[in-house]
């Protein structure tokens, strides 16, 4: 009841508290910020510098501290400045010494993180000394944000990194896109990589110190990567998933804040909480990458799979006489009850008749077998001939793969490897489904064999006219090749294409 009434109080309490109004805008701001931001060192692969950078800038708020006071303008110049001395040291390390590139990082940020550590407890100490009575740093504050202390001085500062952020990735979209992908390419472009490197530490370095007050030192780097991950779960196109990760920091920021409010929590890890949440919600339920539609996808593909080897060997035993259900799972190791399920959908789908005592294909079943063995017998055959394989090991393998061949797939193998008639095992490798069922390509030579009347289309009637094969024409192959069949007419030898001899029906004495 408490939480409902705080839930109810909210609208009003963002009304009339300006303490609460300037946080709620100040987290917006810093979701959307770190958002975009992140996007860039999620794809990467700098997701540790942004952690690196966010611990390193420390002594640069103490040392601004020393300096000028508890000054908003102070810190964002200290911090600034120790982020771009944290990046050069970095990349120095990386390329000159001969150190792992996470190595570097971890040494110079905890070196970084160590002395702002020394710099905090050296200011404490005098203040306690001297009873000094000025402001101090809260260390607290610094690494775990105080949301609830934003100024508005602290909302232009925001703001005015948020919008600089923001045009700073719209100017230079293109050149930031290219770096992230294809950094050689970017270098023949005459792209600068390493200036666009020092520019993201720079956007990042802003970014911190700006989300300082909101989620601190310790917190941003979920803020810099959870967004942009979640976002990159939901789509594949940069430009949406920059504005995705945008929008899913704002939310972040109000639903966090109001949570922090209503539960009366730090801000700052509510923040955190619910982005976090909002991730592992879009982990399990994204479509295409979701643990959850993943999981439906893989059940999909073993039913598709399990039926379609069911089509198969139904369709290899009926060349040897009737196929039951009994010779159904001793061949494929089914239960009754999963032969039985799968039996079922087959016949729903109309491709099997299916009675007590035998197993049919229907006509559509036939084809879709066909297809499968084709796929299965062509892939065989360009393992052997194209990959050096034995016919010891193409058979698991050409299993697995006969379901994931695509119709454009099969066709292109099958061109490559000049349209064979026969597998490895010497078993016929059927015709695509809209090929004639016996076609001159299958003919060994010093085959003799029949131009049939009936053939698949009217250009293949036209093309057998200009070669003078005319129908009940007698012809004898008289020698293969890659690309032509030569055959014997009336002792004249005629060149016949493959491609074309694949679409000839003939008949066989």
């Amino acid at each position: 009841m408490d939480i409902w009434m705080a839930l109810m109080e909210l609208p009003e309490i963002y009304r009339t508290e300006p303490i609460f109004q300037r946080a709620l805008v100040a987290a917006i701001m810093v979701g959307i910020t770190c958002g975009i931001l992140g996007c860039f060192f999620v794809l990467r692969n700098m997701s540790l510098i942004g952690d690196a950078l966010s611990h390193a800038i420390l002594p640069g708020l103490v040392f601004a501290f020393m300096l000028v006071g508890y000054s908003t303008i102070g810190f964002f110049i200290g911090s600034t400045i120790a982020g771009m001395i944290t990046a050069v040291m970095i990349t120095w390390i990386s390329q000159n010494v001969q150190t792992k590139a996470d190595a570097s990082i971890g040494i110079v940020f905890t070196f970084m993180f160590a002395i702002g550590i020394i710099g905090i407890s050296r200011v404490a100490r005098v203040h306690a000394d001297g009873g000094d009575t000025s402001p101090h740093i809260d260390m607290q504050h610094f690494l775990f944000g105080n949301l609830l202390g934003v100024e508005t001085t602290d909302l232009f500062l925001t703001a005015a990194v948020m919008l600089y952020v923001i045009i700073s990735i719209y100017l230079f979209y293109r050149y930031l896109f290219v770096a992230t992908f294809q950094e050689v390419i970017a270098e023949t472009m005459g792209i600068s990589v390493k200036s666009l490197h020092y520019f993201l530490m720079l956007l990042l370095s802003f970014t911190v110190v700006a989300s300082l007050q909101t989620v601190g030192l310790i917190l941003v780097v979920a803020m810099l990567i959870t967004p942009a991950s979640t976002a990159l779960l939901l789509s594949d196109n940069l430009k949406k998933v920059i504005t995705l990760s945008g929008i899913i920091g704002a939310i972040t920021g109000f639903i966090g804040m109001s949570l922090a409010i209503v539960f009366d929590a730090p801000p700052g890890p509510a923040l955190v909480v619910v982005v976090s949440f909002m991730f592992f919600l879009t982990a399990m339920f994204a479509p295409k990458k979701g643990y959850i539609f993943r999981l439906l996808q893989k059940r999909k593909l073993e039913k598709k799979i399990q039926q379609e080897d069911i089509l198969k060997q139904t369709f290899r035993l009926g060349e040897k006489g009737p196929i039951t259900k009994e010779k159904l799972m001793q061949k494929l190791a089914f239960t009754a009850a999963l032969l039985g399920k799968n039996l079922n959908r087959l016949r729903k789908k109309g491709l099997v008749e299916n009675t007590k005592q035998e197993i049919i294909l229907t006509e559509e079943g036939k084809k879709e077998a066909k297809r499968l063995v084709r796929a299965h017998r062509l892939w065989e055959t360009y393992m052997v001939q194209q990959m050096g394989m034995t016919e010891e090991q193409i058979h698991e393998e050409a299993e697995k793969y006969e379901h994931l061949l695509t119709d454009d797939m099969i066709e292109e193998v099958d061109e490559k490897l000049g349209y064979p008639s026969t597998d490895p095992h010497g078993s016929r490798i059927p015709t695509r489904k809209d090929h004639p069922d016996f076609p001159l390509s299958h003919l060994a030579p010093e085959s003799l064999a029949k131009i049939d009347e009936e053939q698949i289309s009217e250009t293949v009637f036209n093309e057998l006219r200009k070669l003078g094969l005319l129908p009940d024409t007698n012809i004898e192959v008289l020698e293969r090749t890659p690309k032509v069949i030569k055959v014997n007419l009336n002792g004249n030898t005629v060149e016949v294409p493959v491609k074309l001899a694949r679409e000839i029906n003939i008949k066989v004495p």
